[in-house]
């Protein structure tokens, strides 16, 4: 957990500052403080700084405030606190509101009377309690990670203490920037590192800001070169996670980035043994390499051995072969038979069922069996086709065709 800006902006004393822009990403983390001295802040900053910008020791007129407004942007700052009154910077100029939320910087003012000496000491103070805080509970969910730890009891004792819920249901994900090696097979080394730390710290934050709006999901943990995610089950876990997936492509440029899901924890006594089923879903989905990123522990059974076989062309060559016939390209639907097979799977044959499943009469379901032994020559009552279909859908699940050419 960390201070975002706008649990800064809700602590007592600071109701006078003003968020102006950049509301979306309110959620920011906050690292530091830091009151800008020089004209720009581009190499001043690192990033996660709440930058002050007071008009005292250097004229902020209208293109200066963009300028900040633009490197704030590029360097990653958690906002840009903007002090105004009579003496320096009258007002905020519209422009300047207008870029900030352009650029999704958020944009607080700042009363000139409201002396920096308070904002800064009630920051500083917030700060370092919340690092305390974090480390704590950290050290905790670290202790039950490793499933290295003297006492139990005390363990929950301390999460009750700082409100930290351990004995929910819940689901462990760990997630893994993958093809390091490309970094440094294209930069020089001492580039490489800042580049993958910093695609590590730019992943750390959006998990941090992504779990936070989820209902009582904990703290995120780095535990080497894992992010170890502890959420609450939900039904629409799965969804979640693919846009998450989705959302990380787009900031860890030639880096992939793969995602292990473990079984259903009940007890904080047994996240070591998910944290070892997500690690073990996490190599599967490396080596298969799933269009979602995702690979589930439940259905590592199959997927374990598909992954020892070494040429990828000849597990697309099953799947083709069990459900290429199945594709009805010129249908609206091509995927339908697929689908039903699917759910009549699911539901163990019960053509009833499955209907239900797929909200269809019962004759069309039957129309539809018709069509998929038809096609694929098979017979929907014998063993080996419905196990080989059972495989080729798992797979078929996780792949790039379906997700981009299902309507």
């Amino acid at each position: 957990m960390s201070l975002t800006v706008e649990e800064i902006l809700a602590l007592p004393g600071l109701e006078e500052m003003t968020l102006r822009a950049g509301a979306r990403n309110r959620q920011r983390s906050v690292r530091w403080s830091y009151v800008a001295e020089n004209e720009g802040i581009a190499g001043w900053v690192m990033g996660g700084e709440l930058v002050f910008v007071t008009g005292i020791n250097h004229p902020r007129d209208e293109a200066n405030l963009l300028r900040l407004i633009d490197e704030g942007s590029d360097c990653a700052i958690a906002g840009l606190v903007v002090l105004t009154g009579e003496t320096f910077i009258h007002s905020i100029p519209p422009s300047v509101i207008a870029l900030a939320e352009a650029r999704g910087v958020p944009l607080i003012e700042q009363p000139y009377l409201l002396r920096m000496v308070i904002v800064t000491h009630l920051i500083g103070t917030a700060l370092v309690q919340m690092a305390q805080t974090k480390r704590s509970r950290h050290d905790i969910l670290a202790q039950l990670l490793s499933g290295d730890y003297p006492s139990l009891a005390t363990l929950r004792q301390r999460a009750t203490h700082l409100q930290l819920a351990l004995d929910q249901p819940c689901r462990l994900v760990a997630l893994r920037l993958s093809a390091v090696s490309v970094l440094f097979a294209s930069h020089a080394p001492e580039e490489a590192e800042r580049l993958l730390q910093h695609t590590r710290q730019t992943v750390q934050d959006h998990l941090d800001v992504w779990s936070r709006a989820l209902p009582r999901a904990l703290p995120v943990i780095v535990q080497g070169d894992l992010f170890i995610l502890l959420l609450a089950e939900d039904n629409n876990l799965r969804t979640e996670l693919a846009s998450l997936y989705r959302d990380l492509q787009a900031i860890i440029g030639n880096l992939a980035l793969f995602m292990g899901l473990a079984g259903k924890v009940e007890d904080c006594a047994h996240y070591h043994r998910a944290l070892n089923e997500a690690r073990q879903a996490l190599d599967v989905a490396e080596n298969l390499r799933p269009a979602t990123g995702l690979c589930d522990f439940s259905e590592l059974g199959v997927l374990r051995l598909l992954q020892a076989v070494g040429e990828r062309s000849v597990i697309e060559a099953f799947v083709q072969q069990t459900l290429g016939p199945l594709i009805e390209p010129n249908r609206k639907q091509p995927h339908t038979l697929i689908d039903t097979l699917d759910a009549l799977l699911q539901e163990n044959g019960n053509a009833l069922k499955a209907a239900q499943r797929l909200s269809i009469h019962r004759n069309t379901i039957n129309q539809r069996m018709q069509r998929i032994e038809q096609n694929s020559a098979q017979s929907l009552d014998d063993p080996l086709f419905r196990m080989n279909a059972s495989v080729a859908l798992l797979v078929w699940r996780m792949s790039e065709a379906q997700r981009q050419e299902r309507p």
